[in-house]
């Protein structure tokens, strides 16, 4: 029997109400099974928004230093623990393991950089139009947060929410992805260990429809943050709307690398392989669209069709490895679909496109990188995200169509632009409807210190890391202080 993972309720590893349990499975093996982890209920989720709310006032009189240094702390245990959770990412999300190893450096900067921020809660002091008045502003913490977190980047998103919501004073209940449970415990665990407080740290398994849906609806839930698909995400934020619960979420991307005709085609040609297939296309800010002038069409497809065939599909932790599985069945699915959406699109294969099926691979679920060319804007393989290892290639005969074509977009999220003319990055950076842009970079990747997040259907609310990462964990108090000693009729507003 497998190991039961439990959910973590007022500092207790605690088994779920309903004795039901899922498989956590290896989708480079499904032959393997990992561990098992609760199928929470409601009551389960009642559990630990009650503990939440009874912990959160002492957390948050904690200062906000002292609530610092406990991050800081978890950083320390984190560092030490890279290796094995690297080991487990992989292991249960697919990505190989350099990635996995670099998602554990970036959320150790991510932990880092928000743990300095407890020292800079700032407020403002701004001048009164009231004489002998001083007039301030302060961040107050929000009370209970629900946390619910993908399975694409099941260590640093989660960080990257509890930590900031932490810093402002918050208690958290976190509702991890199902196909990446074990990343979640470590993280838990780790945050418990540093000295976060029973209760102020809840974490709990189960299914989005059910554990996700009642943390949204539940009345002591002051607010949400939620990454995942646009449908979902829409669907939380008008429903927080309804019960005037500050929502924020980061949802979908269909990014776009604008290749000009002055552009350096090699970069280019690693940056689109290693965004389109790198994590197997399954990142929100992977490249899944390349508009390339036509004077380098043919040599960046010839390029990018050859960096294809490089891809070694396997095992992530096998060190031969350069592309690991589509996390479960239903995301291999969703790709092998649009395999069948390009063919009645009539868009050309460079490759053959399906399912790896030969040898131990047929026991994973391991899609094949595939270049589509002759696509054009407004098909759905280049307007929908697919969220696995298939480019689609577009050609343009000027920077105008460049930037049209990359607009063409119902998401905003990241984009890259290859150029050694000035004027034209400063031109992309002016009209581009992306909110992270890159110039002769990648579309992926984002630096702890910088907001993340972006335009049109790809988010709503603040913007997560960077210095802004509190500021959706947080109210705002204007304070204002009467030391004339004499009533004056008040302000006239």
């Amino acid at each position: 029997m497998s190991k039961k993972i439990q959910n973590f309720v007022d500092g207790q590893w605690v088994e779920p109400t309903t004795s039901e349990w899922m498989d956590n499975v290896n989708p480079a093996d499904t032959r393997q099974v990992i561990n098992q982890f609760p199928a929470s209920g409601t009551s389960d989720v009642d559990r630990a928004v009650e503990a939440a709310k009874a912990a959160q006032p002492a957390w948050a009189k904690v200062p906000a230093p002292k609530r610092g240094a406990i991050m800081f702390e978890a950083h320390r245990l984190m560092k030490e623990r890279v290796d094995e959770i690297a080991e487990a990412l992989t292991r249960e999300e697919g990505k190989v393991l350099p990635e996995a190893t670099g998602e554990v450096h970036k959320t150790l900067n991510l932990l880092e950089f928000i743990a300095g921020e407890a020292r800079r809660l700032n407020g403002e002091t701004i001048p009164s139009e009231i004489p002998d008045t001083f007039a301030y502003t302060v961040k107050a913490p929000l009370g209970v947060v629900a946390l619910i977190t993908p399975w694409n980047f099941p260590v640093a998103i989660p960080v990257w929410k509890i930590a900031p919501a932490l810093v402002a004073g918050n208690a958290v209940v976190l509702k991890p992805a199902e196909q990446t449970p074990t990343t979640a415990r470590i993280v838990t665990e780790i945050f418990a260990e540093a000295g976060v407080p029973d209760g102020v740290l809840n974490t709990v398994y189960g299914a989005g429809e059910t554990v996700g849906a009642h943390l949204v609806d539940h009345n002591d839930v002051a607010a949400i943050s939620f990454t995942g698909s646009t449908d979902v995400g829409l669907h939380i934020y008008a429903e927080g709307a309804k019960q005037n619960k500050k929502v924020q979420c980061e949802m979908g991307g269909k990014n776009a690398l604008i290749l000009l005709d002055d552009g350096d085609v090699d970069l280019a040609v690693a940056a689109a392989a290693k965004g389109a297939f790198g994590s197997t296309g399954q990142r929100c800010t992977a490249t899944s669209r390349v508009v390339v002038h036509e004077d380098v069409y043919d040599e960046f497809v010839e390029k990018i069709v050859a960096a294809a065939k490089e891809v070694r599909p396997g095992d992530g932790l096998d060190p031969e490895t350069s592309m690991g599985p589509s996390v479960d069945d239903r995301q291999l699915e969703q790709v092998l679909s649009y395999i069948e959406v390009a063919e009645e699109e009539g868009v050309t294969f460079e490759l053959p496109a399906g399912r790896y099926e030969e040898g131990d691979l047929e026991h994973g679920y391991f899609p094949k990188p595939t270049v589509l060319t002759g696509v054009t804007p407004d098909m759905r393989v280049a307007q929908e995200e697919i969220f696995g290892p298939l480019l689609s290639v577009i050609k343009v005969s000027s920077f105008e169509e460049a930037i049209e074509a990359a607009n063409n977009s119902d998401y905003g999220l990241s984009s890259a632009l290859y150029t050694r003319d000035v004027s034209r990055v400063f031109r992309y950076v002016n009209d581009i409807e992306t909110g992270i842009l890159h110039v002769n970079n990648p579309t992926i990747g984002g630096e702890a210190q910088l907001p993340f997040g972006g335009i049109k259907n790809t988010g709503v609310g603040d913007r997560e890391q960077g210095k802004t990462a509190v500021e959706f964990y947080t109210e705002i108090k204007s304070v204002y202080i009467d030391y004339a000693g004499e009533f004056r009729g008040g302000n006239l507003y």
